[in-house]
């Protein structure tokens, strides 16, 4: 586990995109069988995630506010801290090794797409935002009204 105090800002930084943070298994089973798309993050502090992860799922948001492709709920979990809840968020990623940061987007409590470490720390964060907001625009665009 890191110092609680070293990792408050990479939470804020999540929080302060729009993420609900989750800290217990159950909150994590409520929030992932949810009617609806849900964009999953799991956090981290390593490099990737500050240089790359979390300025990525910033631009991808606001690109996402703005062509009306928010996912209906945004989680993230905290690896290194919350283990039972990194574990439960983990469970549903089925078929998929645990890496983090690491990003999935559920659909109907379904995993639909996810974006490993790997995609993550090989390229900068324009790229992370441009394949977030992909995979926002695939499966979590709504009908104007």
């Amino acid at each position: 586990m890191y110092d609680p105090i070293m990792v408050q800002p990479m939470r804020t930084e999540a929080t302060d995109i729009g993420f609900k943070e989750l800290h217990r298994r159950d909150e994590v089973k409520r929030e992932l069988n949810r009617e609806g798309t849900t964009l999953v993050f799991v956090n981290s502090v390593c490099g990737c995630a500050a240089g790359k992860a979390r300025p990525g799922l910033k631009a991808a948001i606001e690109w996402a506010k703005e062509n009306n492709a928010m996912p209906d709920n945004l989680i993230t979990v905290f690896a290194g801290m919350e283990k039972d809840a990194v574990d439960e968020a983990r469970s549903y990623f089925t078929g998929i090794a645990p890496s983090s940061p690491q990003l999935a987007l559920m659909k109907d409590g379904k995993l639909v797409h996810m974006i490993q470490r790997f995609e993550i720390e090989n390229n900068d964060a324009n790229t992370v935002a441009n394949k977030v907001a992909g995979v926002l625009k695939e499966y979590c665009v709504k009908e104007s009204a």
